[in-house]
């Protein structure tokens, strides 16, 4: 059956290119051609005297027949033949004159005459031509003519031969010169810079790979987190190997359109070919990625196709010193991939979040760049700020630098520990808005009790082991706490907290995380009753039943059977253990936080009244409280 996806295969043939080129020359033909009807012999005497028309009423008796052609044109023509005369005459006249003529001579005198038919100009062509008309001129009428049918076969002969507009993919070449920076700008990450280093020895060397049997182009796939130094990987290796480097977006490809990406991958494939050794740089290809066969994008399927064969390398030595790097957001362990892709990668390359030594260097880096006087280094603890900012990759560490920086700029102050502080809030949080809180009283006492339950829920465990407020202050991770509405978070307080790079957390973490919470509607619960409780825990509540989900049903923690519940598609999941486990933490938590409630009480007057606690502020409170939790 024909559908669209065949018609898209077959244009790909250059002979049925060829084929449709021909035909759409030949509807041009027809459309400009007319049939050859055989021409009246009579010979013809045109002119532009009038008074041939006028004398026509002395001559009605010899008048044969008189016709006008084009009558209502800027220049009609008056036809007649007189008997007994071989020849054919044709008057033209101005369009305002022919209007007299007919009115004053022809009505008034009886002069019968008629329109003149398509059949007989067809016959009598030379009716409507000038003596003056040449060649030129009447290519001039054709063109104007038929200028939007030529316009749409040259529309149709430009997509045949290149692919429809913006089907294409942009390719930037940087040869080394434009290459900036250096393998010293990846600040740690020792382990991916051990990676770079062996494949660098691995292209220079390829006689001795050769020895092994190792005779393939050493194609490159780059994976991890958006913003941790990809694309400037891919510019160190071509500008150590001393390269050009072609960078496209991979993304680009995506035209819709059956053979668009294929015929710009063989485009970056020629352009890398003719410069030799080179290296094609496709970011954002994780699309390209995905196994094949899966929807109705065919067009995605055929770009896949044709990245196979060009991975493969062409065993000829055009294309010897090509070397393909893909980077992806995603890698074979966070989402399935197709394995033929997969396999013409020799080299993977992972990259990772960096760990708070190398985000302390990064941050050092990034500041150092500034002039002198911008950085008060002395009251700068960036051991402070590299433990704030964790999960945050290169690009966004850089991000906060910046916001920084515009701050300062914005204060006429300099950069310290406080302000860059400020500055990761503002880039992660958001604005905040003390105006519109502050317009909401009764609604702010609530986001404040609701914040300060889930502080009191946080440290709550360290408190029962019998630690120190020093301690307790030393192992929390709060930063502040503020009842300041935050649009981008659609909140009107929140709890900011440092989080840690550690990624393997156990039952009892989890558990903690859910009381943790919990505490902020416990906290509503305690001050309000149950009835009193607002739809701001909304989110938590989402938080916890997606975590005891996991606990419950992914992880089987609170069972001897280690499965997974959620891959068995037709069978319900454990609801009445996540509910029973809920109940039981949700429990403890409102049971816990009661023990606080005088503490709770006073914090919120406090914090009612500056809208923002830091964490020193909070705990130099409790200290004066003498807070200690019910045994």
């Amino acid at each position: 059956m024909f559908n669209l996806y065949k018609l898209h295969t077959a244009l790909r043939n250059n002979y049925v290119r060829a084929g449709l080129a021909l035909l759409a020359a030949a509807i041009v033909a027809l459309l400009g051609w007319r049939a050859d009807v055989p021409q009246d012999q009579h010979p013809m005497l045109r002119s532009q005297d009038i008074s041939q028309i006028t004398a026509l009423a002395t001559e009605r008796e010899r008048l044969e027949y008189l016709m006008v052609a084009a009558p209502l044109s800027e220049a009609p023509r008056y036809v007649f033949k007189l008997r007994d005369d071989p020849l054919l005459y044709v008057v033209k006249v101005p369009a305002s004159t022919h209007q007299s003529l007919e009115r004053e001579i022809l009505l008034r005198h009886n002069i019968p005459y008629a329109i003149a038919r398509d059949d007989y100009l067809a016959s009598h062509r030379a009716v409507l031509q000038d003596d003056e008309d040449s060649k030129l001129a009447r290519v001039g009428v054709f063109l104007r003519r038929h200028a939007v049918d030529l316009l749409l076969v040259g529309l149709a002969l430009f997509v045949l031969r290149h692919g429809l507009p913006g089907t294409g993919v942009s390719a930037t070449v940087l040869t080394p010169d434009q290459l900036s920076g250096s393998m010293d700008d990846l600040i740690g990450m020792e382990d991916i810079k051990q990676e770079v280093l062996h494949l660098e020895d691995m292209i220079r060397n390829r006689a001795v790979y050769r020895e092994h049997d190792i005779d393939k182009p050493f194609n490159v796939m780059l994976t991890g987190p958006a913003g941790t130094g990809k694309t400037k990987l891919a510019g160190y290796l071509a500008k150590r190997l001393n390269v050009p480097l072609i960078q496209a977006s991979a993304s680009a490809l995506e035209s819709g359109y059956i053979g668009g990406g294929s015929k710009a991958l063989h485009a970056l494939h020629r352009k890398a070919c003719a410069r030799g050794s080179c290296i094609i740089f496709l970011d954002e290809a994780q699309s390209l990625f995905m196994p094949r066969g899966r929807g109705d994008k065919k067009w995605e399927d055929d770009t896949a196709n044709t990245l196979l064969g060009l991975l493969d390398g062409v065993r000829s030595d055009q294309g010897a010193g090509v070397i393909w790097v893909v980077a992806s957001n995603f890698d074979d362990a966070s989402s399935q991939m197709d394995e033929a892709m997969l396999r013409r990668f020799s080299v993977k390359i992972n990259f990772r979040l960096p760990n708070k030594t190398e985000r302390r260097e990064l941050l050092r880096a990034f500041l150092a760049r500034k002039a002198d006087g911008c950085v008060a280094w002395d009251r700068l603890n960036l051991d402070q700020v590299a433990e704030i900012t964790a999960n945050l990759s290169p690009a966004l560490l850089q991000t906060v630098v910046e916001r920084a920086s515009m701050i300062a700029i914005q204060e006429h102050a300099v950069i310290d520990t406080g302000l860059m502080f400020r500055a990761f809030e503002r880039a992660t949080i958001g604005l905040t808005d003390r105006a519109t809180t502050a317009e909401k009283t009764r609604q702010r006492e609530r986001v404040a009790l609701h914040e300060l339950g889930h502080f009191f829920m946080q440290i709550d465990p360290w408190l029962r082991q019998g630690m120190t407020l020093e301690q307790v202050k030393e192992r929390s991770p709060l930063l502040k706490i503020s009842t300041e509405s935050v649009s981008k978070l659609g909140a009107l307080g929140y709890v900011l907290s440092a989080s840690d790079d550690v990624a393997l957390r156990t039952l009892e973490e989890l558990e903690r995380d859910v009381i943790q919470l919990y505490g902020g509607v416990a906290a509503e619960e305690l001050f309000y009753g149950a009835r009193g409780i607002s739809v701001g825990s909304q989110n938590d509540i989402q938080k916890a039943t997606s975590m005891l989900d996991m606990m419950v049903n992914q992880l089987s923690m609170y069972s001897r059977s280690k499965l997974d519940y959620s891959q068995f598609k037709h069978q319900e999941r454990d609801l009445d253990q996540v509910e029973a486990k809920a109940d039981e933490l949700y429990s403890y938590t409102l049971q816990a936080i009661a023990d606080y409630r005088v503490q709770i009480s006073e914090l919120k007057d406090v914090l009612m009244d500056q809208y923002v606690l830091s964490k020193d502020a909070i705990f130099a409170l409790l200290a004066q409280q003498q807070l200690a939790p019910h045994s």
